[in-house]
This record gives C-alpha cells, structure tokens and sequence, in this order.
C-alpha cells in the first residue's frame, strides 16, 4: 500500500462504530497487514501481548481500554516486559473516545481524539514499511486532500469518457487546477466567506446531480469577469458574491464535466476539508500523480523531502544569501543591498514536474527578505521577489499548471505570514496574467530565451496564464544584472531505456560535442545544456542525477564536453539514497553535481559517511567521478599501468548451449560414455562461481577434434553446434561452423588455477567477488580471469581499496557493480611492489581462502551477506587491507573517502610517468 491508500483506510476505520476487540485487527490491516497474518494474531500464534491486547512483533503493541483508561494503559504498553521482548516500536492506546500513541524509538508522541487519529496517520507510516520525513508526518492534510481528488477524479472520467481522451484531457486537468484553486480561496478568506464555493455548490445544485455541472460552470464564468460587467455577461445574481479573479485561471471555456450524485457527494466532502492546511511544495508533487494514468497506481509516491531539495539549493544559492544577511548584522545599507540582489535573483528548473525545487526555493527566499525587512523596520514591506522570477519548463501541461498554482498559493500563505492576512488579502486578486511556467520539451526548446540573461530577450505577454500555448514566453520585467540558479530533478532514463524521440533529442545536443552519446543516461541532456548556458550568462546549476553519469565509460563520454564549456564543479554531494513513499521502497541511488564557469575557489564536497551522517569537506578542486582533485578522466586501457598480472576475459561457447552440461546431463553421460571425461571440465559463470552452481563443459583441444568427431557421442554434439553457428546473425559465429570441437572466444589457458572476478556484483557486498579455480577449470565469458596469475594478485582484487576504485570508475548495471578490467583493473593504481610485499599480500589472500574453506559448503553469496558474514573472514579481509592500505601510506585510511583520494593522486602520478 502507498500513502495515500493507507490514509484512505484510516479515516474509513475513524468513520465507523467503535469495535473494542476488533479496533487493533482493523488498524493493522488499514497499514497493509495480509489476513494470513491478522489470522495468526487472531489465533494467538503470533500475539505476544501480555496485557490482552494485540502485540505484533518488530512492530507495535495496541490495547483498547475502559474509558478514561487510555493515559494509564499507555504507560502499561511502555512498561510492559513483552514490549521489550517483543522489540514493539510503537504502543498504542485508545478507548473510543480518546487516542494516545507514542514512537518508543524517538519518544514523539500522539494524543487526540479518537476521530481525529487519522490526521496523524503520517506518524504510524513505518509500520508499512515506509520510511517517513518529518514534513509528511506534519502534514498528513496534503495525502488526505490528494485521495480524496483522486476518487473524484477517476469518478468524473468514469462518468464522461470523453474527458479522458487525449483531445479533452488538458480541459479535465484544467478543471481540476480551477477546483483547487476554489476550494484553498474559501478556506483562507481570498473568498468572501467561508465555505463559499462548497457551501454554494450544495445550495443551488440539486441533490440528484443533474445540473452540478452547470452550477460550477457558472461560478467559474463569473470569477472570468469584472463585476460591474456581470449583469450584461448574464451571470446571474446568486453568483455575484464571487470575486473576479482573471490571470487566465477561469478564462477560456467554461466547460465542466457531468456529475453523478456520487461525484456530487465526493466534491462536498473535499469542500469540507480544511484547506488552509494545504503545503504546496508537498501538495504539488503529489496531485501531479492524479491526472496521469500511468502514475496513479503509485499515488502518494512523488513527494521529495524538503531537506533532499534543499541539498541542492543550499549549497546553490541559499547559503550565500543566509551568509550575507549574517554579515549584514544590522546594517541598514548592507541589508537594502542584499534585498536588492534578492530580487534580481532567478530560479530556473528546466524539468519542474509540479514545482517543488520552485516552491521551496520561492519560500526560503521570503524567509531571508522577511527577516530583512524586519531588521530595517519595515517588517509589513510588500515582497520584491516576483514569483515571476521562478521559471519551469514541463512536459506536461497539467504538471506545469499545478506549479503555476502552487507558486501562486505560496505567494499568499508567505503574505499571510509576513505581512498579515489583510495585506495578503489587499493585493492578491486579480492574479497576473504573465506566463512564466513553459509547457514543453527542456532538450529542445532554447533556455536563453526562456530565462534570458538580462531581460532584454524576447517579451512575449500572455493573455492566459493557465490555458493559453506555453512557447518560451518572456515576463516583461528588468533583470539586469541578476543572478540565475538552475536546479531541479530531471528524468534520469539509461541508455537502453531512451525511446528513439529521446535518442534524436541527444543526439543533437551531444554528436557535435563528444563520441559515445548512445551511451549516457538521459539527464545527460540537461547537465550539457545548463553548461552551455553557463557560457552565456552569469548562472551556475545544480541536478539531481543518477550516479552513473560521474562512474564509469559515461565520465569520458560527458565530462570533457561541459568542462570544454568552461564549466567545472562547484559543489557536489556524493552518492546517497533519494527515496519516495513507497512502501518497502529503496530509492534511487543519486548524486548532486553543481557546475558553474566562474566556481569558487574553495568547493564544497558532501559525503555520508560510514554511521550515515552527512560531512562537508572544503576542498579545492571536485572532479568528475567526485572525488576532491583535479580533472581526471579515466580512460579504458589495454594493460594494467602496474606490476599486476594481465585480467582477460572468461571464454564464450556461441555453441547453442550444445557444449555445456549440468549435473545431471554430466552424471548420464559420463555412465554411457566414461571415456568422455578427460573431455569435460568444470565451466563457471558469475552464478556458479558466487552461488556454488555447478556447471561443466566439452572442451576439446585441437588435437584432439579429429578424435572427437568419430565420437558416438562427440560427434553428435559437434554437429548440433555446427548447425547452431551457422544459423547465427553474425559473420563471425558463422566461420567458427568449421571448427565446433572449440569455443568461439578463447582468452586464455591455465595449467595451475586462475583467479576469477565476477563481471556483475551486488551492490550491498563489501567485497568484489573474487575466486582461486583449478587449472582444469573454465571461467566462461561472465566471469574475467587472470591464468596462473601470483596469488598477491587476489589480495589486491579482494581488497577494500579496489572495490571503492571499481565502485567510482567502473559504472553499474541498475544498482549492482559492472566491473571491468579495462577501466577497473588496468588503471587500478599500486605501488611499487617489494618481494616482501608480494609475500605478505600472497599470505593474506591464502588466509582469506582458508578461511572461506572453514565455513564449507558455504558459497560466496552466503559469506558476504553483509549483515550475516563470517567473524574469521571479516577479519582475514581487515588483515589483508591493512598491509595492502599500509603499503599505501603506511596506515589504514579513515574512510573510503581518503582511499579515493590517494588512489586519484597516484593514479596521476603513475600515468604521468608511462607517459613521460
């Protein structure tokens, strides 16, 4: 279950009749708990509780009581032994009439009615699985009020099919925004009265639904018009009461869609809720999803944290305005000053989705101005920040629209704040007519005239902010000399995933610049052009993106082409997780890269480290893969730029599977023909090397073909993988047809063992997978290898070291490692080696094999789990960092972060000498 849905079961569960012994049943499964399990703690199974209530283990404790008992029974859930024993995170009290919970984790509490808990269902969300932020607990409103639209929404398209085609859509989602509007202007006085759009909606339109629609269109028309102008426009009387509102958000067709009673009676019950609680910097991220079919099912899930965005504002702008107002002290000069700069200042998001990173920005802005003003004694001064100067493109249109609008609703609730309700009031209405959200495609359209350097570009003055064409119009207003930031959250979309649309949008942006472009995620596109918009005016820009475009081939794909721009990185905030509302949900795993061509001369690094706090390093330069240091580009190389052995690929059958066996096929063949064993070998792939599958093949050396094509048995094989190959697209495969006794690929031989490396590996091992195989063995074409390699070689594979150097240069495929020896291995930097060295690394990688050996039959996969690895291993893989990590510097180092340090540093170092 998602957000919006657990909410949707909670206040259902507060709506009906007050069932003490089913109450703690009905609360679990309104947090998504299967009736497999609620029949378990029916049965007593698993309710561990000692108190006669309801104790799910991990999870929470709940006892319903006599009234007037809630306070007491709460502290007896507390004091409980099988609280403890339970290792319960919430306990929960509640008699009907009152309701009392408490986090025992963080000692936040709830206390409050019994109907009104499910305004605080935010604080219960762990219990899904969901990991919760402070903002979503506070503002349960937002989930509720995004629910209850979807329902109206899915019941209005159900009942006028045709306002769901793609034709009519943009008037369904304009509807929609109009609603909105109507519903937070008659909880926060810009109406009249209260209640005044539901109230009259219920008054004048029959209770069988049949005219709702023309009631609503009405109102909307008169809200289009001047009221002195009303009475020859035919608005009737009744509808006089309604504000004229202009700014395009009641212009254009009045249209509104049929309503059904249950339409009728969903939009009343949105009416009743309490509008003035509305967050529009939460709100607008989450009803985006309820005009976007493909969206809907994971409603509740598009919400960014205000301390994710503002990762990226503050080290983007905002610090430096907060710096500035502290240095300011009292000043009245410095302080009109930084006003002054304040106002010229835009905020540009080329891929603004419903205008969080907007909204945010717009909000904190107001802060720092309100507290100027109130320092120069003019604490009621009307902003000089224009919304205007918030700029988006989005695809999409109603997106676009619920950005317009959540600007416009920060604008007065920040009034309502800092200048007083009837300051907000006075200048709120009309709404401006000016068009500053663009409705189109950010990786086509021309940022400079979107967002112009100077003001001076095109000025282009809509007629209708929220339904006329948004193309690239320009506020009228001067700008000059003003600063601009762009940042947002772009799609991200890898390669393989580009539809041909997008692979063309690429194309023309990157094949004048740089080779390889199929190559690079999507957000490539926007990181390029807000370089290139750098060279044009003063702005630097700060994304949201996935890692990989600063690991692996896409850093020599994309980087050198924005630093040829004159852009570098300003500010950086290493890998960590940008999750949703998703139940169970990881997240994504993002980087933030800020660029600018004029940086500072010290840049800002952020980084997590090992206990999950978030560090901030001054450093001097931040290069491409994020790490503090000069540009680097690390480039593919065909030998390792050390003394370490040669890493080849595994080999590749292209046999049709004809050449491989499994345990089975191997045991029946070998009972009918026991000839045939010199001629079959282990054969191992990333699966069989780190799960301990066994797999074997044919392996038939030159010499031997002639013998084993008069094989009653060989030949067979031989001549199905002939057929295979020569059926095979490509020219290669097709000439091995003539030679099917041998792979196709054959990178090298062993006579004692190799050392294998997994190609792909989980993200979540502390180690790269690395194994010893006998020399009979066969890594196939998953697996690299390095044949009759010195053992001194594992310890280096098998060190913490290479794994953060694979992790930063490599790249992943999705989440887990994608190594390679070109880029991992080959530029992999080390020492100088003594003999000794080699000695002791050879020692530590042996420990490290017997050690694996105690725990037989044990796989790969078994001991690396992270949270269940073996406490010999552990430490056999601590003793071999450390005489690798002292060899470096002649200590351990701190953190990972340090290891990536010197690891470029000697990278450089190394390569400078080849080349010299």
């Amino acid at each position: 279950m998602n957000a919006v849905e657990i909410e949707e079961a909670v206040s259902a569960l507060a709506e009906q009749p007050f069932d003490r012994a089913e109450f703690p049943y009905a609360f679990l499964a309104a947090f998504g708990n299967k009736d497999t399990t609620l029949k378990r703690l029916r049965s007593g199974a698993s309710n561990k509780s000692d108190l006669g209530g309801v104790l799910q283990t991990n999870n929470i404790h709940i006892a319903t009581c006599d009234p007037g008992q809630v306070t007491a029974t709460l502290q007896a859930l507390k004091a409980s032994p099988a609280t403890a024993r339970g290792k319960a995170k919430f306990i929960l009290a509640t008699d009907g009439d009152s309701f009392e919970a408490e986090d025992l984790a963080s000692g936040e509490t709830v206390a409050c009615t019994y109907r009104e808990f499910p305004d605080h269902f935010g604080f219960f969300l762990p219990l899904a699985g969901i990991t919760t932020v402070k903002q979503i607990r506070e503002s349960s409103f937002d989930i509720k009020a995004t629910g209850r639209l979807n329902r109206l929404y899915v019941q209005l398209l159900k009942e006028n099919p045709e306002w769901g085609t793609a034709a009519r859509r943009p008037d369904m989602n304009h509807f929609m925004a109009r609603l909105i509007f109507c519903f937070f202007a008659e909880d926060t006085d810009i109406f009249c009265r209260p209640l005044l759009f539901t109230s009259t909606v219920q008054t004048m339109s029959a209770s069988d639904s049949s005219n709702t629609h023309e009631v609503i269109s009405t109102i909307f028309r008169a809200m289009n018009v001047k009221i002195a102008d009303r009475a020859a426009a035919g608005i009737p009387r009744w509808a006089d009461q309604f504000p004229y509102v202009n700014g395009g958000l009641f212009s254009g067709s009045p249209d509104v869609p049929r309503f059904s009673r249950i339409a009728r009676s969903y939009l009343l019950h949105i009416g009743s809720l309490d509008w003035k609680r509305i967050n529009p910097d939460i709100f607008g991220s989450m009803i985006q999803a309820v005009a976007e079919d493909e969206e809907r099912g994971a409603l509740g899930m598009h919400y960014t944290s205000v301390p994710n965005i503002l990762k990226v504002l503050n080290p983007l702008f905002l610090d430096d305005l907060r710096e500035k107002l502290e240095e300011a002290g009292g000043n009245p000069r410095k302080l009109l000053n930084l006003r002054n700069r304040m106002a010229r200042i835009r905020v540009f998001d080329p891929a603004c989705g419903s205008g969080n990173f907007l909204v945010i920005a717009y909000k904190e802005m107001r802060a720092i101005e309100a507290e100027i003003n109130k320092r120069r004694g003019e604490a009621d001064r009307r902003t000089e920040i224009p919304v205007t100067n918030f700029r988006g493109i989005e695809i999409r249109d109603f997106p676009a629209e619920i950005a317009r609008l959540a600007l416009i609703i920060a604008e007065y609730q920040c009034d309502v704040v800092y200048r007083g309700q009837k300051e907000a009031l006075q200048d709120f209405l009309p709404l401006r007519s000016e068009n500053w959200i663009t409705c189109g495609n950010a990786l086509t359209l021309d940022w400079l005239s979107i967002c112009p350097p100077t003001g001076t570009g095109v000025k282009l003055k809509a007629d209708d902010l929220f339904s006329t064409p948004m193309d690239q119009a320009q506020i009228d207003f001067d700008n000059q000399g003003g600063e601009t930031y762009i940042c947002g959250n772009p799609p991200y979309l890898g390669s393989k995933w580009q539809s041909t649309e997008q692979k063309e949008e690429l194309e023309k942006i990157f094949s004048p610049r740089t080779k390889g472009w199929k190559s690079v995620d999507y957000v490539a596109g926007w990181m390029m052009k807000a370089a290139e918009y750098g060279r044009h005016t003063r702005a630097t820009s700060a994304f949201v993106t996935t890692n990989s475009i600063c690991q692996g081939l896409q850093v020599p794909i994309l980087w050198p082409a924005i630093f040829q721009t004159g852009s570098e990185i300003a500010f950086a905030h290493t890998s960590f997780r940008w999750a949703n509302l998703a139940s169970n949900n990881a997240g994504v795993t993002v980087c933030i890269v800020g660029i600018s061509a004029s940086p500072p001369p010290t840049r800002r690094l952020f980084y997590t480290d090992e206990l999950g706090n978030q560090i901030e390093r001054k450093v001097n330069y931040i290069n491409a893969y994020l790490v503090a240091g000069p540009n680097i580009i690390i480039e593919q190389m065909r030998r390792p730029i050390s003394s370490a052995a040669l890493m080849l690929f595994g080999n590749m059958p292209r046999d049709g599977g004809n050449l491989i066996l499994g345990g089975d096929e191997r045991r029946q063949t070998l009972i009918e023909y026991p000839d045939v064993a010199a001629y079959i070998r282990p054969y191992y792939g990333s699966e069989e090397m780190i799960n301990g599958k066994l797999r074997w093949c044919i392996w038939i050396d030159d010499d031997d073909a002639k013998l084993a094509e008069e094989h009653p048995f060989l030949s067979g094989v031989l001549e199905r993988v002939k057929e295979s190959r020569l059926k095979s697209d490509a020219q290669s495969t097709r000439e091995f047809a003539q030679k099917p006794h041998r792979f196709v690929q054959i990178a090298g031989r062993s006579t004692e063992h190799c050392i294998a490396i997994a190609k792909v590996s989980s993200e979540r091992r502390p180690y790269i997978p690395v194994d010893l195989l006998n020399g009979r063995a066969i890594p196939s074409d998953l697996l690299f290898a390095m044949y009759d390699a010195e053992m001194w070689n594992l310890a280096l594979v098998a060190s913490r070291l290479h794994l953060v150097w694979a992790m930063a240069v490599c790249g992943k495929l999705e989440t887990r490692l994608r190594y390679s020896n070109t880029l991992g291995w080959n530029t992999f930097p080390v020492p100088t080696l003594t003999e000794k060295n080699k000695v002791d690394l050879s020692v530590c990688a042996e420990d490290i094999l017997l050690a694996r050996e105690a725990h037989f039959p044990a796989t790969i996969a078994d001991l690396y789990d992270p949270d269940a690895m073996p406490v010999d291993l552990r430490a056999a893989h601590d003793r071999n960092d450390e005489v690798l990590e002292r060899i470096y510097i002649g200590r351990r180092f701190k953190n990972d972060t340090e290891r990536l340090e010197k690891l470029f540093e000697l990278y450089t170092k190394i390569t400078k000498k080849v080349a010299a």
